[in-house]
């Protein structure tokens, strides 16, 4: 016994030496790079160039957020940093601005140019990781970041690897998160990366690359930004210019006042306690609220239709399929579309055991992206013991047959710039049809117009006679709209 009392002793006098030496080189490596990019002495600092800014998790090809329907081009990119403390609570620590030139998207007329803003509050960078990570995750924020915050170092193939857990940062499940830079034989900051809970991904890996350096007015900027999420390219920017410590800080730290004086807010909506449900037909309901679902009794299972715009509604539309239709599992889901405002309820749909139904176009793409783990966000899926995430993917067209006859038809809506893989759901027999994302109301642009006359003539071997849409998003009042209702959208045909 006391033999293993000294051996155990002894190991965690080494472990203990070993990681008070990982610090104590962490922190040579560190100030080594400080000092080498100009950073000891900045205190705030402003860059501008160009950017090219993507549509991570709506892009029309869900795994190339830089599709060319997708890319805002910022002809004059600038963004300011103050790493300072914040005059106030609201007070703007970084901000980064400029016009923009929208994608121009095939059938849909010239976007008009707009204004890119991101702004991070004092407040939001010290207690909001999702916009606090823009801040950290900068060469010069990470190396602050790093000296502050007891980092420790690797090596890796041929550049030091330092990572550190920032200070009263804590995930949704209560656990920290890491930062990790990639330091080269220069000193200089080649990447940085963290993880940050979402509702797709999960534990999601968000990369910044720096490359390109140039000193500029004393301080080492990178010229190429390239930003990654889930190892997909969401933005990247060419620098060209940059100033260490700017004298006019405040002035570039305050955005131009709002068109109308702004206002608005309020109180939030407080989340109903469950969705209501509408019976549609016989073993068929529909489950209300935004991102409306429809659960179909198949005899010995419940075919679903979206699983909703978040893990909690996700949760709450399976509970509510299995209440309307009880005593049987929810075996398959269908997915409108893969933009992560109707696929963050899939993770739920996964821990419930259900096979994900979406077009083939983005099944691999989103089976890779569901299937990591959820541990930051503490989702039903990271707690559902031994599920995993099926993706199946569906052709231009699929018929589903319950063993009870009921029969469920999946159509891709082909002309849609939207999304490459938006389907409709069509039952025959209640001559009902579900879409996500096609208006039912108000003024259609040029490209949901198309989509429309898609959906009203969408045919294989004869034309979908639905009688009413079940729109995604509710309407006002919530409700099915007749067909007739839908077709006065469409403009009437021109004539010679």
């Amino acid at each position: 016994m006391l033999l293993r009392a000294l051996t155990a002793a002894a190991l965690a006098v080494t472990l203990f030496t070993m990681g008070v030496a990982a610090q104590n080189n962490a922190g040579a490596v560190v100030a080594a790079a400080s000092k080498a990019m100009g950073a000891d002495t900045l205190n705030a600092i402003t860059y501008s160039g160009t950017a090219r800014n993507g549509a991570f998790g709506q892009s029309k090809a869900i795994g190339n957020p830089m599709h060319p329907n997708n890319v805002t081009r910022v002809t004059q990119y600038t963004r300011t940093i103050d790493f300072g403390q914040a005059a106030n609570p609201m007070a703007l620590v970084s901000r980064a601005t400029g016009p923009t030139q929208p994608p121009v998207v095939p059938n849909v007329p010239p976007p008009m140019p707009g204004v890119f803003n991101q702004n991070i509050t004092g407040q939001q960078a010290s207690t909001n990781w999702g916009q606090a990570l823009n801040i950290w995750t900068t060469p010069w924020g990470f190396l602050k970041g790093a000296a502050a915050n007891n980092a420790t170092v690797r090596q890796q193939g041929g550049q030091q690897v330092v990572s550190f857990s920032p200070a009263n940062f804590k995930s949704p499940s209560g656990q920290t998160y890491t930062v990790t830079g990639y330091i080269n034989n220069q000193n200089l900051v080649t990447k940085v990366e963290t993880r940050v809970e979402n509702a797709v991904v999960g534990d999601l890996l968000v990369e910044f690359e720096y490359s390109s350096y140039q000193n500029l007015n004393g301080v080492q900027v990178p010229g190429r930004i390239v930003q990654k999420q889930a190892g997909l390219q969401t933005f990247d920017a060419a620098i060209t210019a940059a100033t260490a410590n700017p004298g006019n800080l405040a002035e570039l730290l305050t955005p131009p006042p709002a068109p109308g004086g702004g206002g608005g807010g309020g109180a939030p909506a407080q989340q109903a306690a469950g969705p209501a449900v509408n019976k549609l037909g016989e073993g068929v309901f529909w489950i209300g609220g935004n991102y409306a679902s429809i659960a179909v009794d198949m005899g010995d299972h419940i075919f679903l239709v979206e699983s909703g715009g978040s893990d909690a509604r996700g949760q709450a539309v399976a509970a509510a399929a299995k209440q309307a239709i009880p005593g049987k599992p929810i075996r398959f889901v269908v997915n409108s579309h893969p933009h992560f405002d109707h696929a963050s309820g899939l993770r739920a749909a996964a821990a419930e055991g259900a096979t994900i139904l979406m077009h083939r176009n983005s099944a691999d793409a989103m089976e890779r992206l569901l299937s990591g783990p959820g541990t930051l966000g503490g989702d039903s899926l990271s707690k559902a013991a031994g599920r995993r995430v099926n993706v199946q993917g569906i052709g231009d067209r699929e018929v589903r047959r319950g063993s009870n006859g009921k029969v469920v038809e999946i159509h891709r809506v082909a002309a849609s710039e939207h999304s490459d893989s938006q389907v409709l759901v069509y039952l025959p027999a209640e001559k009902l049809a579900y879409t996500a994302d096609t208006p039912v109301a108000g003024m259609p642009n040029p490209n949901q117009i198309q989509v429309l006359r898609s959906t009203l003539g969408l045919s294989d071997s004869q034309k979908l006679q639905w009688e009413q849409m079940i729109p995604s998003h509710a309407i006002n009042p919530e409700r099915a709209v007749p067909r007739a209702e839908v077709q006065k959208l469409l403009p009437a045909p021109a004539t010679n």
